[in-house]
């Protein structure tokens, strides 16, 4: 019998977007084990109900993650209007639904690109995130911001976008998905990128589904799974069917994703075709009293929102499962057994965010 050892990996690795830490027991080259040690950035945001107000909280919960702040703050939104009986206006609803793909596009090229430069592939990289900048100019000019939005409210959103900004949207959503095709070739085709994720990191269903995966990293194990098919926000008025795949490996989860990005662009057309004319926010009266949980499809997977009110400003509870910490175990289960130098794309491939997980 081999002799194990345990190396450190992370928080710093040059592949490693995210400051996850792990200990791998290693028999030679191979994973024996893998222990995740996650706690290196918990900032204590949730604890911060008993200092902000109820409307002051949404802008906490956007700080929760960069990249998924716009779902946080929906995620939030949506429960405490669940618990005021509030009911959104169908203009603010659509918004926040072609906010959320949007938000979904910008993630997963971002994610496409880090995978891309894990490989080596620099010019790939640079492509996918020159992508992502087109969402993110239309966020800046929708929104205001390019990261942290503020567009989310109790009771609605804070600016309207104009039905000429719709159009112009429309059509630049068409060009970036004709741009898409050309970057998505060496993903799903090349042969040396095959060789890294094809038949690498494979769970199966029963697996993915026992230990409570969610997202794609759910979805490209079988499991048809989306909490957007709940209908939540405009969701139920557009069509769409989850994307799946049923190989369980590393391709599979690259796959999943940039068919969901094909899907968002379809589902930013359909709602900018049925757009309704109307107001931007509903009327916002008395205080929350009640608890609800609010569940959402973030780009990484499905996040919980649980609010708790007692009729004041101040409500007595927040707390938020994000899709990273979901996946975390699924994550050490597909290690087991790997090789060494496969490690960082594995981690990778679930699309960590640590700092969704350390809240």
């Amino acid at each position: 019998m081999s002799n194990r050892s345990v190396i450190p990996f992370g928080p710093q690795h040059p592949v490693l977007p995210e400051p996850i830490h792990l200990d791998l027991v290693m028999e030679d080259e191979k994973v024996v084990e893998a222990i995740p040690s996650i706690g290196f950035i918990h900032r204590g945001l949730e604890k911060l109900v008993d200092k902000k107000d109820f409307n002051e909280m949404v802008y906490v919960a956007e700080r929760i993650c960069g990249i998924c702040s716009l779902g946080h703050g929906l995620g939030y939104s949506e429960a405490v209007e669940h618990i005021m009986d509030i009911e959104v206006p169908a203009r603010a609803r659509y918004m926040r639904t072609i906010w959320s793909e949007l938000s979904r596009i910008h993630s997963h090229l971002l994610w496409l690109g880090l995978l891309a430069d894990a490989f080596g592939f620099e010019s790939l990289y640079m492509d996918c995130w020159r992508l992502r900048e087109e969402a993110l100019d239309m966020f800046e000019e929708s929104t205001g911001g390019r990261v942290i939005f503020s567009v989310m409210k109790i009771g609605g959103i804070r600016r309207d976008i104009t039905d000429d900004m719709l159009k112009d949207f429309d059509n630049r959503i068409s060009k970036m998905e004709e741009d898409l095709k050309a970057i998505a070739r060496p993903f799903l085709e090349d042969a040396a990128v095959q060789t890294r994720l094809k038949g690498v990191g494979v769970l199966s269903a029963e697996q993915a589904d026992a230990l409570g995966c969610t997202g794609p990293f759910l979805r490209a194990s079988g499991i048809v799974r989306d909490i957007r098919s709940t209908g939540y926000c405009a969701y139920g008025d557009v069509n769409f069917e989850p994307i799946v795949s049923s190989e369980g490996d590393s391709y599979a989860r690259t796959y999943c994703r940039i068919q969901e990005i094909f899907q968002a662009f379809d589902i930013i057309h359909q709602l900018i075709a049925k757009m309704p004319d109307g107001p931007i926010e509903a009327p916002v009266k008395g205080m929350p009293n009640g608890e609800y949980m609010m569940r959402i499809e973030q780009p990484r997977g499905e996040a919980l929102y649980y609010v708790k009110a007692n009729g004041t400003k101040f409500i007595d509870r927040m707390r938020v499962r994000t899709p990273t910490f979901a996946n975390l175990s699924g994550l050490v289960e597909i290690l087991k057994g790997c090789d060494l130098a496969d490690v960082p794309i594995l981690v990778l491939t679930i699309d960590p965010c640590i700092s969704c997980t350390e809240r």
